[in-house]
């Protein structure tokens, strides 16, 4: 009687812990393609219904039906139809087909206004040492966009601005994590005799990164995967505009263990490839201004792959590390379904030899290389992990088209 009641006791933890772990396996948020089925393995008693103005559905047909509607779909999650446990909000994205890149190219992101960077304090032409800024809240990552009600777009329009006050007291408007504040400032001359704020601002980046693809229908495309971040604040640029253009490659640096590789390349200004119109957590997205110079391959437009049709194995990559775009081999390691809020959604890892004797594995520059499977697109490497340069992270094609 003694093991029977441990037995049934057992019986009862384990079951009440699948229960347990099947509820909280059920996504929060899930993204899914206009006219594909929903997929939620649930044990008996979990019911997921799906509710309109019109229709119940429940889990029993749940998994057979369709989302034809392009928008927000909510799944109520309840126990014995009895007890509420959790809501799923569906979003059901437009069926698009894409052309993927893997071109190299140069980026070019100006900022809203100029980019605060950093502080310092400045010896007075009297030798004495000031801190202008000391008793505002500017920070490093703020944008100044106004002086003395003037519109500042440059480096060049700040200093001259300054020089204007003859050092009496200016006004700044500036954006600080999306709001809008003034800040009032007294320039110092220096022992150069020049009128400063204490400030180090920048108004611009530029660097190399590859192009993850085209889109035919809208003219656009997108790249790179992650954001561009100042050097200084490590804040995602708030861009104004920008482009993207050829770019000569001098070198690539070949990545080893603590020592990620890079490609080298030379921006050429006089050929725009395109124009940017937004900075993003997952890449930087754009429309094309001359497709004639691109590297794209018409004959291999393909559909976005949904997130739960990516499957662990055989994938492949495109880059241009050589200046032409080539495909390479990597294998998909992880994949973490329940991820909308990074770019780090899939662990893979580079397994073609060729690109590992030229590059090491995945080195800076080729963030945003487009990664197919089963003749779909399937997302695009956005980071390298520094102790191993043959693995790094991916980002889901669902994620790149949201924006």
């Amino acid at each position: 009687m003694k093991y029977l009641k441990k037995f049934v006791l057992l019986f009862v933890l384990f079951f009440m812990y699948s229960y347990i772990v099947s509820i909280d396996n059920i996504p929060l948020n899930i993204k899914i393609f206009q006219g594909e089925k929903i997929d939620i393995p649930t044990l008996w008693g979990i019911r997921i219904e799906k509710q309109d103005d019109e229709t119940v559905e429940t889990a029993s047909n749940l998994n057979s039906s369709t989302f034809n509607k392009v928008g927000e779909e909510k799944l109520q999650v309840s126990l014995f139809d009895k007890i509420k446990l959790k809501t799923i909000n569906v979003e059901v994205l437009e069926q698009i087909e894409v052309i993927p890149s893997g071109q190299i190219v140069g980026i070019k992101l100006y900022t809203n206004g100029v980019l605060v960077v950093g502080t310092s304090s400045i010896e007075g032409i009297d030798g004495k040492i000031y801190k202008p800024f000391e008793n505002t809240e500017i920070q490093e990552g703020d944008s100044i966009i106004e002086i003395n009600g003037v519109t500042i777009n440059s480096t060049d329009e700040l200093i001259s601005e300054v020089n204007k006050s003859n050092g009496e007291q200016v006004e700044l408007k500036y954006i600080h994590e999306n709001e809008k504040k003034i800040a009032k400032i007294k320039p110092i001359k220096n022992k150069e005799n020049i009128l400063k704020l204490g400030l180090w601002v920048r108004d611009s980046a530029a660097g190399v990164g590859t192009m993850t693809f085209y889109n035919e229908e809208t003219n656009s495309f997108v790249a790179l995967g992650h954001a561009i971040t100042d050097i200084d604040t490590g804040e995602i640029i708030q861009t104004s505009t920008g482009e993207i253009d050829n770019v000569e490659i001098l070198s690539v640096i070949k990545g080893e263990k603590d020592n990620p590789g890079r490609i080298e390349g030379s921006i050429k200004s006089d050929s725009i490839l395109g124009n940017i119109y937004n900075n993003t957590q997952f890449g930087i997205y754009g429309i094309i201004k001359d497709i004639n110079n691109l590297q794209l391959d018409f004959s291999k437009k393909m559909k976005v792959a949904s997130r739960g049709e990516i499957e662990l194995g055989h994938a492949t990559c495109l880059s241009g590390i050589d200046g032409n775009v080539k495909e390479f081999d990597l294998e998909i390691e992880k994949i973490y379904l329940n991820n909308n809020y990074d770019n780090k959604s899939m662990v893979i890892k580079i397994i073609d030899k060729n690109l590992i004797s030229n590059t090491g594995g995945i080195i800076q520059g080729m963030s945003g290389s487009p990664i197919i499977q089963n003749g779909k697109f399937v997302g695009a490497i956005t980071h390298v992990l520094v102790n191993d340069p043959q693995i790094g992270y991916a980002v889901f094609a669902d994620q790149l088209i949201n924006y």
